[in-house]
C-alpha cells in the first residue's frame, strides 16, 4: 500500500534533467531510505515528493490524487519534510521552532489551541528536548538542533514524514542518536518515513526499503541484505567493499578496502 507515490517524474533545475522519469511507491508504515552517488537526484527526488519542485512531466500522487491539486496547507496536514540543513533565525527560542510545527492546523480565526499545546509538548518529551524548550536554536549543539527540527516536524503531526540527511553534519553518536528517535516514531507512532541518507551502513541498520539511484535513475530497491552486494556498491559507488553480515542483527555490514586490497569476496 502507498499513500505518496512518483510516477514517471522528470525534474530538473533549467537545464539538464535532474531525474528522469522515475516512478517510486512510497510504501505505508515502513522506513525508505534512498542512497546513490553525490548528485544522483536524491535531494531533488525528495523535494518533488514534498511538493517543493513540480516535474516538467510525469506526477505525484498522495492519497490518490495528483499533489499538485492539493491546497497547500492540506498537503502540510498530511506530509512533512524535514530539509538539508535548516536554518531559524537568530534568537528563536526552541519552543518556538517547534510551535511552528502547528502553523497547518491552524487558521485565521483559531489560532493557538490546547491541542497545540499538546502536539509541542509530546513532541519536546519524544525527542528529549523537553528540558531545552527556552533557549535559543543558536546555542545548542549540532544533535540538539537536529533533535529540535526533528520536534518540529513530529509536531506537525502528519503520518507522512520525509527527511532529507537527517544526520548532516552530526558526530557518529548523534547520528545513531537521530535515527534511533526516526525508528521510534515508525514503530511506536506509526509514521511511514522516507528519507536520504548517505551511509551505507546507517541505511541497512534502519531501514525496511533501500532505493538505490544513479543518474537520476532508480537501478535497484529492496530489503538492505538485497541491496548492498558487492557488485552494487562497485556498479552504482565505484566502491571497492567486503559485505558482512552483522552478527547481531544479521543485516549487512559495509567495509570499504584500500586500493592495494585483495578483490572483495563475492557471497
Amino acid at each position: 500500500m502507498s499513500r505518496l507515490r512518483a510516477e514517471g517524474v522528470t525534474v530538473g533545475y533549467g537545464g539538464e534533467p535532474v531525474v528522469r522519469g522515475l516512478s517510486l511507491d512510497v510504501p505505508e508504515g515502513l522506513v525508505t531510505t534512498i542512497v546513490g552517488p553525490n548528485g544522483c537526484g536524491k535531494s531533488t527526488l525528495l523535494r518533488t515528493l514534498a511538493r517543493l519542485l513540480r516535474p516538467s512531466s510525469g506526477r505525484v500522487v498522495l492519497d490518490g490524487e495528483p499533489i499538485a491539486d492539493v491546497p497547500t496547507r492540506e498537503v502540510s496536514r498530511r506530509l512533512a519534510l524535514l530539509p538539508q540543513s535548516p536554518s531559524a533565525p537568530d534568537g528563536l527560542l526552541v519552543r518556538d521552532l517547534v510551535g511552528r510545527g502547528r502553523h497547518p492546523h491552524q487558521r485565521w480565526f483559531r489560532q493557538w489551541s490546547p491541542a497545540d499545546e499538546e502536539a509541542v509538548e509530546h513532541a519536546l518529551l519524544t525527542t528529549d528536548t523537553w528540558a531545552l524548550r527556552d533557549r535559543p536554536i543558536d546555542e545548542l549543539s549540532g544533535g540538539q538542533r537536529q533533535r529540535v527540527w526533528v520536534a518540529m516536524t513530529l509536531a506537525q503531526d502528519t503520518d507522512l514524514v520525509l527527511l532529507d540527511e537527517p544526520t548532516t553534519f552530526l558526530d557518529l553518536a548523534h547520528q545513531v542518536d537521530v535515527l534511533d528517535l526516526v525508528g521510534r516514531l515508525n514503530r511506536e507512532r506509526g509514521r511511514t518515513v522516507a528519507m536520504v541518507l548517505h551511509d551505507l551502513n546507517l541505511a541497512a541498520r534502519y531501514s525496511d526499503l533501500v532505493v538505490v539511484m544513479k543518474d537520476g535513475a532508480i537501478v535497484l530497491q529492496g530489503a538492505p541484505r538485497d541491496v548492498f552486494t558487492v557488485d552494487v556498491l562497485d556498479e552504482v559507488f565505484g566502491l571497492r567493499a567486503d559485505v558482512l553480515s552483522d552478527p547481531r542483527t544479521g543485516l549487512p555490514v559495509v567495509v570499504p578496502l584500500g586500493s592495494g586490497a585483495p578483490a572483495p569476496a563475492r557471497r
